[in-house]
C-alpha cells in the first residue's frame, strides 16, 4: 500500500509546550481564622547493502496525534545550528557569501547544482523528483554509503522510492545537509519510517521524542501499534503507561479501531488495564466492525466474531456483573448459544461449567500516594472553611496520572462533607468533580476522586484545589515539605495564589495526592 494513502488520517497537530507559570507567594499556611494561634511553620540496526533491501512496514503508520490546543502552532523544530539565509546558487560567486562549510553545504539542499543522483519519491501518480549529492548522503547514512560506494553499489542516476512520503524524505535530507530537524504531527511517523529505513539514528530519536511529548489517551493505542512496528521499546512503554491509566478513554478513541490485530490482542490481554470489562468488550466489537470494512466484509455478528478470532477469548466476560453480561455480550450476537448459556450458569449455578474465557478479574493499576505533611493536628477554632478554597501548586519530574486527593475531615466527631475538587494547568481546568465523603472524626485522610485519571506532564506546574462544605472544625497538616519523592517520582510544591483559606506548602488541607506512577516494562512484549 502506498505511503501517501497510509497517512490519510491526520489529526490536529500537537501544541508546543507552553512556558510554565509560577506563582510568587509567601509560604504562610495558617488558616485565615487561626493567625493568632501561635502555630509554628515548620539500537543500532545492521547496515543494509542495497536500498531495495529495506522494506516498508507491514502496517503503515497513520498519524494519531491530537492537539491539546489547536490554536497553537504545531511545528516543533530541533535546530542544531541556525538556518542559513539566502541559499540561492544562481550567482556564480555564491560561495563568497557563505563563510562556513555548513552554510555552503546547506546551499546544496534540494538543489540540482552538482547533484549526481535523483530520487523519485512517493507513490505512483504522486511522485516528486528530489536531487541529491551522493557524498553528502553517504556521510550521513550507512545505507546510502553502501548504496553508492559499497561492494554492491548502484550506478543508476535515478532511484525510485515509492514507499516514502516526499515530505518525510525532504525532512531527512534537510537534516543530512543542514543539521536541522523540523517535525510536524502529520509527517512525524513518515519521518520516523524513513529515518529507520536509511539508519539515521539521531533523526529517529528526535521523532520518538516528539511522539512521546505528543502522547495522549486519544492516540496511545495507535502509537503503540506503530511503536511495535518500528521496534521502539521506550515509546511502547510510554504508550502502555497511558493506556493502563486511562484505559477507558484509550479504548473509546477513534484510533483504537485502526490498530493491527496483534496489538489488539496485546491490549485485551493486558493485566493492568484500569477499566471495566464492558469497555473492553465494546472496544473489541468496534474494532471488529472496522476490520470487517477493511476486509470488504459485511459487519454481521458472525463476521465480527470471525475477524476477532481468538482475541475474543481474551475479554474476561465472566468477570462482568450479571446485569452487564445480560445487557451486553449476551445480546451482541458474537457468542454461541452454548457460550451464552454456560456464562449464565457461571453466574448462577452452584456447579459452574468450564469456560473458554478468563474468570479472574484484571489486577488493574495500584495507586500511589504522595504525603506532603509530616504530621497533622487540630485546635479549637481551627480549621474552618465557609466556602473558601484550599489550593496548592505542584510539579513532577515524570509523567503521572492524577487520580484524586486525600483530604482531612472533622476533628469534632463524625460528619458528612460535600467537596468540589479541581485540577488546573495555566489557569485551564483539566478536571473537576463534585462529590461527598464521610469523616469518622479521626485524623485519617479521606480520598476523593476524579471521574477519570488526568495526565500530568513533567516539569510543569499544576494547581490542586478543594472547596469543602461541612463541619467547620477539622484536622490540618503541618510540617509541610516542598519536595517529596514517591517511588521514582519527585513532587515539588509551591504556594498557590488561588488558595484563599490558608493552605500552603507548610500546612493546611490537601495532604495527599493520589496518582498512578510509572510502571515496570511489560514482560510479554
Amino acid at each position: 500500500m502506498a505511503m501517501s494513502n497510509l497517512y490519510s488520517k491526520i489529526a490536529p497537530k500537537p501544541a508546543k509546550r507552553l512556558q510554565d507559570l509560577t506563582v510568587s507567594q509567601s509560604n504562610q499556611w495558617v488558616n485565615v481564622e487561626s493567625l493568632n494561634s501561635g502555630l509554628s511553620s515548620p539500537p543500532q540496526e545492521g547496515i543494509s547493502q542495497r536500498e531495495a533491501m529495506i522494506t516498508q512496514p507491514a502496517s503503515a503508520p497513520v498519524s494519531p496525534l491530537a492537539s491539546p490546543n489547536p490554536a497553537v502552532s504545531s511545528t516543533t523544530t530541533f535546530t542544531l545550528t541556525s538556518t542559513p539565509a539566502g541559499i540561492s546558487t544562481l550567482d556564480p560567486n555564491w560561495q563568497a557569501s557563505k563563510p562556513t562549510v555548513r552554510e555552503r553545504n546547506a546551499a546544496m539542499f534540494n538543489n540540482e547544482l552538482m547533484s549526481d543522483v535523483t530520487f523519485i519519491v512517493g507513490a505512483p501518480g504522486h511522485t516528486q523528483c528530489i536531487p541529491a549529492h551522493k557524498y553528502v548522503l553517504a556521510t550521513g547514512s550507512s545505507v546510502f554509503f553502501a548504496m553508492f560506494y559499497g561492494g554492491l553499489a548502484e550506478a543508476k542516476d535515478e532511484i525510485e522510492v515509492p514507499d516514502v512520503e516526499p515530505s518525510a524524505f525532504l525532512t531527512m535530507l534537510k537534516y543530512l545537509y543542514c543539521d536541522e530537524i523540523s517535525l510536524e504531527a502529520d509527517t512525524v511517523l513518515a519521518t520516523l519510517y524513513v529515518a529507520k529505513k536509511y539508519i539515521v539514528p539521531h533523526l529517529a530519536r528526535a521523532c520518538v521524542a516528539y511522539l512521546e511529548t505528543s502522547l495522549t489517551a486519544k492516540n496511545a493505542c495507535l502509537l503503540l501499534s506503530q511503536s511495535r512496528l518500528f521496534e521502539e521499546p521506550d515509546l511502547m512503554q510510554r504508550c502502555w503507561e497511558v493506556i493502563d491509566a486511562q484505559a477507558e478513554m484509550a479504548l473509546h478513541s477513534e484510533g483504537f479501531c485502526d490498530i493491527d490485530g496483534t496489538t489488539l490482542a496485546s491490549v485485551l490481554s493486558r493485566e493492568t488495564l484500569n477499566c471495566k470489562e464492558t469497555h473492553l468488550f465494546e472496544a473489541a466489537v468496534a474494532w471488529a466492525g472496522a476490520e470487517c470494512q477493511r476486509r470488504d466484509l459485511e459487519p454481521t455478528p458472525g463476521n465480527k466474531r470471525a475477524v476477532l478470532g481468538d482475541s475474543l477469548h481474551l475479554v474476561r466476560i465472566p468477570t462482568m456483573s450479571l446485569d452487564e453480561f445480560a445487557n451486553g455480550p449476551a445480546q451482541a450476537g458474537l457468542l454461541t448459544q452454548k457460550e451464552t448459556i454456560d456464562i449464565f450458569l457461571h453466574f448462577t449455578a452452584l456447579v459452574k461449567p468450564s469456560l473458554n474465557f478468563p474468570i479472574k478479574s484484571r489486577a488493574g493499576l495500584k495507586s500511589q500516594v504522595c504525603h506532603r505533611f509530616q504530621s497533622c493536628a487540630y485546635r479549637s477554632n481551627q480549621w474552618r472553611y465557609r466556602g473558601r478554597c484550599d489550593s496548592i501548586q505542584f510539579s513532577v519530574d515524570k509523567r503521572i496520572f492524577m487520580v484524586g486527593f486525600g483530604l482531612y475531615g472533622s476533628s469534632n466527631g463524625a460528619a458528612d462533607y460535600s467537596v468540589k475538587i479541581e485540577l488546573k494547568r495555566l489557569g485551564r481546568v483539566l478536571a473537576e468533580n463534585n462529590t461527598k465523603f464521610f469523616s469518622d472524626g479521626s485524623s485519617n485522610t479521606f480520598h476523593v476522586y476524579f471521574e477519570h485519571p488526568v495526565q500530568i506532564e513533567p516539569e510543569s506546574y499544576y494547581t490542586a484545589s478543594a472547596v469543602l462544605d461541612g463541619v467547620e472544625l477539622s484536622y490540618f497538616g503541618q510540617e509541610g515539605m516542598s519536595e517529596v519523592t514517591v517511588g521514582s517520582v519527585t513532587f515539588q510544591f509551591q504556594c498557590s495564589s488561588e488558595s484563599t483559606n490558608g493552605t500552603g506548602v507548610q500546612g493546611g488541607q490537601i495532604p495527599e495526592l493520589i496518582f498512578y506512577g510509572p510502571t515496570n516494562p511489560p514482560t510479554d512484549d
